[in-house]
């Protein structure tokens, strides 16, 4: 695991000083090791976090005679198969790792070889025999790639802010900042800034003169089934989900250092950690959570599986330093994300990190195997889909006249929305009728369909004959990347911990994708299947106890420990000067919450983050290379 930049320019000389800043803001990345190369108009670097092959992995690493580099952080699960062909076919290696494998499978099959490729990864190639750069991403987009097309040339980076220390252009994208207000992050491609985008999960890009040439997918998430197409049997099913789940779980068990497993208590985590106590043949290093708040601590479930497989369990209970974790994170971000379960993720990652370099985690299969209560949910309303439009635009203006003091007790809002997906994101995103309380008129977005579908493309298939392939599908592409896996990449990377998630190997999604809805929720429940193919490895209690989120108390904090923090950063006028937030809604959020007649933890953590960032981002602002242009916040 690595941090990676670079650049190549339109005309003359790389600088090596330039490339060297951009690597040493992602030390954190990867603290072992450093390397770099720079030729004519390209410059690759690297920061290594020392996982496999530890004592020849060394980046970057070229082909037998030096016209083919590569940059690459993540790992390739099945590197020692492709090694072998590509052996058999004449390639020599001289190293014992899976970068190398990148280079050979590149000279033998150029872009076509991605699809062969099983792991998490972002890298780049640089092919001088061509003079081309290929950027990569890996399918989930586990691995993040940020990349920049100015007019000196091609900038690529694992983080923003290599971005911002090579001098790119960074203009705010307005645009960006209000799709935050509706999702509390910044989905792909975009990213805080007009100039900088996120390449695509699954994606390649090639440059050559400094300028993008060619972009493509070699990869995408089939669709859910919304039937059992193939008319495989339940039992024949599950014992093949628990084959390819043990395989998924089996190839992340490759490392040359320490490694462990992140157990929350509940299935998810808990099915990798018995499918990893069953192939490993030392007991397994377990890592749990909880804070003292009943609703917040899991530890006495995720115990029952430590005992149950006999584990090397680390629990812990904590009370962080919550104002200075909260500005870790906003540095870490670099960019504005609203999802408060980065705190305990950060939590986790930091004491997993004083045992292994490597844990394995549960991410992503409530996502391809139904598990959130909002899909059932989508399932109860689809009888919403057979009202009378009349009576639709009726509720939608009783609605529109209800004060906002209805506001969680009243479904009309919802109700009133013309489509299912529509409804989906009122009420499980960010409430239109809320955002135009707290929103200056020029920061609002539609709500409609029509602008849904324009902005996620890839991820809100259409037509389906139901809406719960569609929230499926956002959930496990756009949410998935832009969201979950975010937070678990910073997270982890803040301390230089490599996170790896075995329910998102792509042979295990495709399989997932073939299940029908109804065997993913049944009788009330999700992850109907997954349970009964691997429930037995699990304790009962477990597989009946109400689904928690892995939250943090917040709203306890915003009235205690974080109360001075965030009314001192609130009562400021700079945040209302900015021309975005109604001050007076404001200051109703704060007194709600503050007196205890309602919970707006989640409104006010989203506004907070904002808030830090930009200050964050000006006071950066100030000490910019030359090449920095001047950025505006206009509506």
């Amino acid at each position: 695991m690595c941090g990676i930049a670079g650049f190549l320019l339109r005309t003359g000389n790389a600088d090596a000083n330039t490339v060297h800043s951009m690597c040493d803001q992602i030390r954190h990345r990867g603290p072992d090791d450093e390397g770099y190369y720079v030729h004519g108009p390209c410059a690759l670097g690297m920061r290594r976090l020392s996982i496999i092959d530890l004592n020849t992995g060394q980046q970057p690493i070229s082909n037998e005679d030096g016209t083919v580099w590569v940059v690459f952080n993540g790992e390739i699960y099945n590197y020692p198969q492709l090694r072998s062909e590509l052996v058999e076919k004449g390639h020599l290696f001289t190293t014992n790792g899976d970068t190398e494998t990148l280079v050979h499978l590149y000279e033998e099959e150029g872009v076509s070889g991605l699809t062969k490729l099983q792991g998490m990864f972002a890298f780049c190639i640089w092919d001088a025999r061509r003079r081309q750069m290929l950027l990569v991403r890996d399918r989930f987009g586990k691995k993040p790639l940020y990349y920049c097309e100015s007019p000196q040339g091609i900038y690529f980076a694992s983080e923003l802010k290599c971005l911002r220390a090579a001098g790119v252009p960074l203009e705010l994208d307005d645009e960006a900042l209000r799709l935050y207000f509706q999702f509390s992050y910044i989905p792909d491609p975009r990213s805080p800034f007009r100039n900088v985008k996120k390449l695509a999960p699954g994606g390649w890009m090639t440059c050559s003169g400094g300028a993008i040439k060619q972009q493509g997918r070699y990869w995408s998430l089939p669709l859910p089934n919304e039937e059992n197409a193939n008319g495989m049997p339940e039992e024949q099913f599950c014992e093949q989900l628990r084959h390819d789940f043990d395989q998924a779980v089996r190839l992340r068990l490759v490392a040359d250092v320490p490694l462990g497993a992140f157990l929350s208590g509940g299935i998810d985590s808990g099915s990798v950690v018995a499918s990893m106590s069953r192939q490993s043949p030392e007991p397994v290093k377990t890592f749990s959570i909880g804070f003292e708040e009943t609703q917040f601590n899991e530890l006495a479930e995720a115990a029952l599986v430590a005992q149950k497989y006999g584990t090397e369990h680390h629990p812990i209970l904590v009370k962080p330093d919550a104002i200075n974790l909260v500005m870790r994170l906003v540095r870490h971000f670099d960019e504005p994300f609203g999802d408060s379960s980065a705190i305990p993720t950060f939590i986790v990652s930091e004491f997993a990190s004083r045992h292994v370099k490597v844990v394995l985690s549960g991410d992503g299969g409530d996502e391809l195997f139904g598990g959130y209560e909002s899909f059932q949910d989508v399932e109860k309303r689809q009888f919403l889909d057979y009202v009378p439009q009349a009576f639709r635009k009726a509720t939608a203006r009783v609605a529109a006249i209800l004060p906002y003091s209805t506001y969680g007790k009243n479904y009309l809002r919802m109700f009133s929305r013309p489509s299912g997906i529509e409804r989906y994101f009122e009420s499980n995103y960010s409430p239109y009728f809320l955002r135009e309380q707290m929103l200056a008129s020029d920061w609002m977005l539609p709500a409609d369909a029509g602008f849904l579908m324009q902005t996620f493309t890839d991820c809100l298939p259409s037509p389906v004959k139901r809406t719960l392939t569609q929230a499926m599908y956002f959930e496990a592409t756009a949410k998935l990347t832009g969201d979950m896996l975010v937070k678990v990449d910073r997270m982890s990377m803040a301390n230089s911990l490599e996170v790896r998630c075995p329910f998102l190997d792509h042979k295990l999604a495709e399989l997932a994708a073939t299940v029908p809805h109804g065997w993913k929720i049944r009788d009330g429940r999700g992850k109907w299947i997954l349970i009964k193919a691997l429930g037995d490895r699990l304790p009962p209690r477990l597989l009946t106890q109400p689904k928690k989120g892995f939250g943090v108390p917040l709203e306890m904090w915003f009235r205690n420990s974080l109360r001075d923090f965030l009314l001192d950063h609130f009562r400021r006028p700079r945040i209302c000067e900015r021309g975005i937030v109604n001050r007076k809604f404001l200051d109703a959020l704060i007194h709600e919450h503050m007196s205890g007649c309602r919970a707006n933890q989640h409104w006010l953590w989203t506004l907070l983050m904002l808030e830090l960032w930009l200050l964050e981002f000006e006071s950066s602002m100030e000490s910019r290379p030359v090449m920095a242009h001047s950025y505006a916040l206009s509506s």
